[in-house]
């Protein structure tokens, strides 16, 4: 598979989705939070965030946060959202991952579409 790399607009937004422990998420959402400016007028450290089950294993070779290299694992997570604008995305992000405390953190980048602009 080929991935082309994003073209991200500075005008545009984004929504974040990134899994991580319980144990970071204050952490984390400080840390993305001094790296944006809000997209709501009167409010910042907006964010989402919802319990979910991560699965893996670790191969050999691998660091992993939990669990045992070779062995299928499962832990809580929390999945973290947040709409972010281009022009603090690659900011946001790179602040995320620097305090995300797995090896391979598993963060995507979708672009949106705000409801209130449909609707203005």
């Amino acid at each position: 598979m080929h991935w082309e790399p994003m073209r991200i607009d500075d005008n545009a937004v984004y929504k974040v989705v990134a899994y991580l422990p319980e144990s970071h998420l204050d952490i984390a959402m400080d840390a993305v939070n001094e790296n944006m400016e809000s997209l709501f007028p009167n409010y910042d450290r907006t964010f989402s965030h919802f319990p979910v089950t991560g699965t893996w294993r670790s191969l050999e070779g691998s660091s992993p946060y939990s669990g045992e290299a070779g062995k299928i694992s499962s832990e809580p997570e929390l999945r973290l959202e947040f709409g972010i604008r281009g022009k603090d995305l690659l900011r946001a992000l790179r602040a995320l991952r620097d305090v995300h405390p797995y090896e391979e953190p598993a963060i995507d980048v979708f672009p949106m579409l705000a409801a209130r602009d449909l609707l203005d």
